[in-house]
């Protein structure tokens, strides 16, 4: 079956090859997106395979299926940046990754964390400026002495519960879901003690639309203690930039990192000249105080191996069987 496949990073590309070569396809990968001026590209192929930030309308879902495609398989966990009602109707078999190394976004929760609240960016954003002297902004609380709280403790928040465990006086939890495995971990509490308690905060919660639309917002972070720190690796939907910017403003938190924001295709993956939105560029000029990455969290081996995988794994078993475990 002949395979194509867009931004594909060069570090990626290596394990594209290996993938394919255990089942056989005919592969060509692409560095960049897919939208309506490059679409030709897929003209001739059987299968597609997409990221996060190929926003697939049902216009150009039309115009990948008259060009040949049949089977649409995302290398992600959420599908929102399908047009799932207008693939369903043109009748695309389409798969997802259900689940990645959860490690990986883990350690990335758990190191920004550490960094902000040992305030190393802070003394390296310093020394970059020649400048070694210690001030008071410096001075941290160790997390030794800290109650960390994990909002949403699935595979990826217990993977970060575990690591933080090591060093927090506490490790609590709030999900409606708590299963035996988690309990051993943390100890789970109600959401409004966990903010009021915790002197780190790490999401981990699943964006759900129409439910948890901007869930971290002023009302969320009135209720977190004075001088917390704010971590989200989840999705840029459930948090309001402007309260984030507002929580540092006012001093009621002491940091903020994000991996994700609402609008991630204005900003992520370019390199910028200038900010499009007045908040995100505000929320920048608080830096070390807000670290925003640029959805990090899978870029990793060992997540990148599993995405990659599971993917192959999901067209040979829709070959096999016409069916998929993974459909979507």
């Amino acid at each position: 079956m002949k395979i194509v496949t867009f931004r594909v990073r060069q570090v990626e590309e290596a394990i594209f090859d290996k993938v394919n070569s255990k089942f056989g396809h005919e592969l060509k990968y692409y560095p960049h997106g897919l939208d309506s001026s490059n679409v030709e590209l897929v003209k001739g192929y059987e299968c597609l395979i997409v990221r996060a930030n190929d926003n697939l309308d049902a216009s150009l879902l039309q115009t990948i299926w008259d060009y040949g495609v049949r089977y649409l398989l995302t290398r992600t966990v959420a599908t929102n940046h399908i047009d799932l009602e207008a693939a369903h109707k043109i009748g695309f078999k389409m798969a997802r990754v259900p689940s990645y190394s959860p490690t990986a976004i883990a350690e990335l929760a758990f190191s920004l964390a550490h960094s902000l609240s040992r305030k190393t960016l802070h003394f390296a954003e310093k020394g970059r400026n020649k400048d070694y002297t210690v001030d008071a902004f410096g001075f941290a609380k160790e997390l030794k002495n800290s109650t960390v709280g994990i909002i949403s403790v699935g595979k990826i928040g217990l993977a970060c519960a575990k690591m933080f465990k090591a060093f927090a006086k506490e490790v609590i939890a709030y999900d409606p879901y708590q299963s035996e495995q988690a309990k051993e971990v943390v100890t789970f509490v109600e959401l409004d003690e966990l903010l009021k308690r915790s002197d780190v905060i790490s999401v981990h919660t699943p964006y759900m639309p129409g439910v948890n639309d901007k869930m971290i917002n002023d009302e969320f972070i009135s209720k977190m203690k004075t001088g917390a720190i704010l971590v989200n690796s989840a999705r840029g939907q459930i948090q309001d930039e402007k309260a984030l910017l507002k929580a540092l403003k006012t001093n009621k938190l002491a940091a903020i990192a994000t991996d994700v924001l609402n609008e991630e295709g204005k900003y992520f993956f370019k390199k910028l000249d200038k900010y499009e939105d007045k908040t995100i560029e505000e929320l920048m000029d608080f830096y070390p105080r807000f670290v925003l990455t640029p959805h990090v969290g899978s870029y990793t081996d060992e997540a990148a191996l599993n995405m990659i995988e599971i993917s192959y794994e999901n067209l040979e078993e829709y070959l096999k069987t016409n069916d998929c475990k993974n459909k979507i």
